[in-house]
């Protein structure tokens, strides 16, 4: 199938689209809880839907408007080299970072390593059982870092489940000695407040800081208590990883009262997420600067002090943002992509009812210079094509596609696949290739589909909660170029930059 001169459309008839307008009152109107952000830590939760809307999904699937159960479709200018089925995990695969000619795909019972030097045949290497949600993970050197967002018995990676209301609980960051790729060890970890739900490392030569995001306070949690308006901040001694420890936790949205500053959410800013902390943060090292996703807040800082970040500037979206996941820059460090999470990552966003400019990227240019540098918001960019009502779809995690005077993208929705656009004109972004696979059932509404699509030396890597671990090749003379850009790590939420 093809994109570029037909763009597939699903439409909708009027009941469908009333029952997805009825989603949408619901997100809009629930408030904060309705951005629970990313699937939860227990099995995903299934969700029947009307015998109405299943029917609609049969007849779509029939008519060819969208894939059939679990039929992988493309545009022409991607290839799909291979698939890895998940093995020892059972999980939801969640994160990816990449060193050498190694891939190391976080998923919520641990983390698996796979030799890539051969992106048409992938091969597992390593699985290290290490429960704990989302398993959000990085690499620098020989280390390896693993976030754990549940709370736990302990830090050890036989722990159990336990109620964050008891004093002994754990939560934070794990850190691996990845020397020997095939045999990781457990080095070190280190508590922090709230957990770490993800985290983003600031690499120098002797140590590596890690800025941990976390959120979600209450007064019953003995280690996660209100106000929780700022991140963790942790310093690794590269030859001393177990002397690790947080350093700091500087507060990004100062404020009076109880709940600190940032955005109120709920009743004030109906169906917006309240800020309590931040989500995701991309940090550019090059030029000293990070992006925060920060649940009902965007924000822009200085990290020339990457012990003492600084807020340059806020901005927020009550109209059309629910919940501010992740953030990406472009190569001149001119914008920021923003994502909207609505939804959770649990809902089915992408259709007509919820419209282009809901559960999209938010595209800002940054203006000004230094500490008075600004975002301004240009425009929306979301998938083209409609989904199932049993599909949870909604912009995710993605990366910078290296090509000299152009912007571009790939990034994964969920069971919206995988998209590859230019923003080059930030009021005009376009797709120009996809990636996906049909619903993966007609009858319930099933958690799955692409947590993270990111280029990587030549070739698209993505990690699917249900299916497992996707190559895409690309091929495509606006994105050509790319291939010649070899990194020998690369950690999205690190932003390299590529033609240095």
């Amino acid at each position: 199938m093809t994109l570029l001169n037909n763009p597939r459309t699903r439409h909708r008839r009027l009941g469908v689209a009333a029952a997805a307008a009825g989603l949408l009152a619901a997100l809009l109107t629930a408030g904060p809880a309705a951005a629970t952000p990313d699937p939860g830590d227990g099995p995903a939760a299934q969700q029947r839907i009307s015998s109405g809307d299943a029917a609609e999904a049969r007849a779509a699937i029939a008519s060819g408007e969208i894939p059939g159960k679990d039929e992988v479709v493309h545009s022409d200018n991607i290839e799909h080299l291979a698939n890895v089925p998940k093995e020892a995990f059972t999980g939801l695969n969640s994160d990816l970072a990449f060193q050498g000619h190694y891939a190391f795909a976080g998923n919520y019972d641990g983390f698996r390593v796979f030799d890539i030097s051969d992106p048409k045949a992938p091969k597992t290497v390593a699985q290290v059982l290490c429960p704990g949600s989302q398993n959000d993970v990085s690499v620098s050197g020989d280390l390896l870092f693993l976030s754990t967002d549940s709370s736990r018995s302990d830090n050890s990676c036989a722990s159990t489940s336990q109620p964050a209301t008891e004093k002994s609980s754990w939560e934070g960051m794990k850190i691996f000695d990845i020397s020997d790729k095939a045999n990781p060890k457990y080095v070190a970890a280190v508590e922090t407040a709230c957990g770490s739900h993800t985290h983003s490392l600031v690499p120098g030569r002797n140590n590596v800081y890690i800025y941990v995001s976390s959120y979600s306070p209450s007064a019953t949690f003995p280690d996660c208590q209100p106000p929780h308006d700022g991140i963790s901040v942790i310093k690794v001694p590269r030859k001393a990883p177990e002397k690790a420890a947080v350093v700091g936790f500087p507060v990004l949205f100062p404020g009076e009262g109880p709940d600190g500053g940032g955005n109120p959410g709920g009743p004030t800013n109906p169906g917006v997420s309240k800020t309590t902390g931040c989500h995701d943060i991309t940090v550019l090292p090059s030029k000293d600067l990070a992006a925060g996703a920060c649940m009902g807040d965007g924000i822009l800082f200085s990290i020339e002090d990457p012990e003492h970040p600084k807020v340059i500037d806020q901005v927020e979206d009550n109209v059309n943002f629910a919940f501010w996941h992740s953030a990406t820059f472009n190569q001149k460090a001119n914008k920021v992509v923003f994502t909207d999470e609505l939804g959770g990552g649990g809902a089915a966003t992408c259709n007509a009812a919820i419209g282009p400019n809901r559960g999209a990227d938010g595209i800002y240019d940054i203006v000004g210079k230094g500490d008075h540098r600004k975002l301004v918001f240009k425009s929306y960019y979301k998938i083209p094509r409609h989904q199932a009502d049993t599909e949870n779809c909604v912009a995710h995690n993605g990366s910078l596609i290296p090509v000299r005077g152009k912007d571009l993208m790939v990034q994964a929705w969920y069971q919206g696949g995988v998209s590859v656009w230019d923003f080059t004109d930030s009021t005009a972004p376009k797709e120009i290739a996809y990636f996906e696979r049909g619903p993966l059932s007609t009858d319930t509404l099933q958690v799955g589909g692409a947590w993270s699509a990111y280029y990587y030396n030549g070739y698209i890597y993505s990690n699917d909660i249900a299916k497992g671990f996707d190559v895409l090749k690309l091929g495509d003379r606006r994105t050509d170029p790319a291939k010649r850009v070899h990194l020998r790590e690369l950690n999205v939420q690190t932003q390299p930059d590529y033609f240095d």
